[in-house]
């Protein structure tokens, strides 16, 4: 099959290497360092101590590779409105768009039974060009669950987890999905097929919490899950969540303790926006918050906490900027 991963930074470089060595007709698309090391060097993939080199394509240009049959994209969500028109070149009439991206998808309520399907989200696709130009019947979810690192351009280091857990917007076990599934674990990957807003909504539920209450507080994961205080807070609007996902159809296979519980068991872990906020780099407050509060006034669930805890994030986003010299 013809792969093409877009944004293979961490995630995608680990499931490109893999999928490339596995046989799999891989392209990477790339840049800067990063990029120029893979080309000259290919992919030093490391697991378990040992190094492993793949050598698939690797451009910062769609328009050389050509129609694929699946494109995977492992970008944030607020970078993706920049990579719509690039991609087009990589869309043919069967392609599917594999949505590695955390967070509230754009495409979240396509073929979503119920008085809300094929609502749009204004918060994660405000001009609409996602659903229009990518399309939401591309798209097989996928909800990522490994940890891995980049510690020197070219190099993909793997820390845990190898589950990518999928599932289409629809329910169905399609052809392309159970085709992707086999892909990905001939590649020595975990992925199960399940429904994949059920998974969404587990990863969310963290992500929504933890990350800005982590950035606030510049506080590792298991204090803001363990510290009375912060813990109170990421429970309060994991409830509003639940609420919401619940009223949309979610199934919680866990309770809001146990998921904190859970993320206090990762030990001292500085969660992506915190990384994001250290590192000078816009965080992905719409994708993981402010879309949860939007969801919330669709379906008439207040959220005190959430809408607390979103005006404070944005007030640090846009000092970060202010500082930096960025324009608010």
């Amino acid at each position: 099959m013809r792969i093409c991963v877009y944004g293979a930074g961490a995630i995608g470089g680990y499931v490109g290497a893999l999928l490339s060595l596995a046989g799999e007709d891989v392209t990477l698309i790339a840049r800067g360092p990063h990029l120029a090391a893979m080309k000259a060097h290919g992919v030093r993939l490391r697991i378990d101590g040992e190094e492993r080199i793949a050598r698939p394509r690797c451009t910062d240009d769609p328009a050389t590779v050509g129609p694929q049959d699946y494109v995977v994209v492992t970008l944030k969500a607020h970078s993706v409105p920049n990579i719509v028109e690039p991609m087009q070149p990589l869309l043919g009439p069967d392609t599917a768009v594999v949505w590695a991206v955390n967070g509230v998808p754009w495409w979240y309520f396509y073929r979503l039974e119920g008085e809300w399907e094929n609502r749009r989200l204004h918060t994660v696709d405000p001009d609409g060009r996602q659903w229009e130009r990518i399309g939401p019947e591309r798209v097989i979810g996928v909800v990522v669950y490994p940890a891995v690192d980049v510690p020197e351009p070219g190099v993909i280091e793997h820390i845990e987890g190898n589950r990518f857990t999928l599932g289409e917007p629809s329910g169905e076990k399609t052809e392309r999905v159970q085709r992707l599934s086999q892909a990905l674990i001939g590649a020595g990957l975990r992925a199960p097929i399940r429904r994949v807003r059920d998974e969404i909504w587990l990863k969310l539920w963290g992500n929504l919490s933890f990350n800005p209450i982590s950035a606030l507080t510049l506080a590792t994961l298991d204090v803001v899950a363990t510290d009375p205080g912060t813990r109170a807070v990421a429970k309060s609007m994991m409830v509003e969540a639940q609420e919401i996902g619940e009223k949309l159809g979610v199934r919680f296979a866990v309770n809001v303790e146990r998921r904190i519980d859970g993320a206090a068991a990762v030990g001292a872990h500085r969660t992506s926006m915190l990384q994001d906020l250290e590192k000078g780099r816009p965080m992905e407050i719409d994708a993981l918050v402010a879309a949860v509060q939007e969801m919330g006034r669709l379906v008439e669930v207040s959220t005190p906490t959430v809408d607390t805890v979103l005006a404070l994030i944005r007030q640090r986003a846009a000092s970060a900027r202010a500082e930096s010299g960025v324009p608010r």
